[in-house]
């Protein structure tokens, strides 16, 4: 999370908005007090959560189940 002074936030709204909908969230501060935070929407985050699991089973079906040793083989090149 990031934190963005309220005095720039009328000047990159449309930015802040785009890095939001991206899954991000902001802070808004005054003065460097946090006054508000800007998160995601929750229904669309589950949504893409969602399409993402089912794009790794889908991946799963097609390149079958992977033994643990060669998962720890490929991670540490052993």
């Amino acid at each position: 999370m990031r934190d963005i002074p309220a005095s720039d936030v009328r000047t990159r709204l449309f930015q802040i908005l785009n890095e939001v909908e991206r899954g991000e969230s902001v802070r808004v501060t005054r003065h460097g007090r946090p006054v508000v935070r800007i998160v995601p929407e929750a229904q669309r985050r589950q949504a893409e959560v969602d399409r993402a699991i089912e794009s790794m089973k889908e991946l799963r079906k097609r390149t079958g189940k992977i033994p643990l040793e060669q998962l720890l083989s490929a991670r540490y090149g052993s």
